[in-house]
């Protein structure tokens, strides 16, 4: 596939999908290069887009992306392992302070919350 095709097919702008090989989130195992040295992505690229999107949808940065995904870095299993279980243990502590707040909401709505401001 063309970048063209890519892009529509993930709904990511061509300049974000330059801008992630730039920064080696994109594996050389997706991209290709044709005879005239066009980019030709790989059908895997689409779901590996989509799981990138989910990625930095929970606040992982591209930076920590680039970190997980680069093979030249030859980060051990270890190391990344415990930048998941970080990114996993920093969604847990926000949905606890959703779960916190969405409570006290629920409580000025029924008017048990010390709340300054009627709701």
């Amino acid at each position: 596939m063309k970048i063209n095709d890519v892009s529509k097919l993930t709904g990511l702008p061509i300049s974000t999908l330059r801008f992630y090989e730039r920064k080696n989130l994109i594996p050389d195992t997706f991209v290709k290069r044709d005879v005239n040295n066009y980019r030709i992505y790989s059908e895997e690229i689409v779901e590996f887009l989509d799981d990138v999107k989910a990625l930095l949808s929970v606040d992982f940065s591209i930076e920590e992306l680039s970190l997980l995904v680069n093979q030249q870095l030859n980060l051990s299993y270890e190391v990344k392992k415990k930048m998941v279980e970080q990114k996993i243990k920093e969604i847990e502590d926000i949905q606890k302070r959703l779960r916190k707040s969405k409570k006290f909401l629920h409580a000025s709505l029924e008017g048990k919350a010390n709340f300054r401001t009627k709701c």
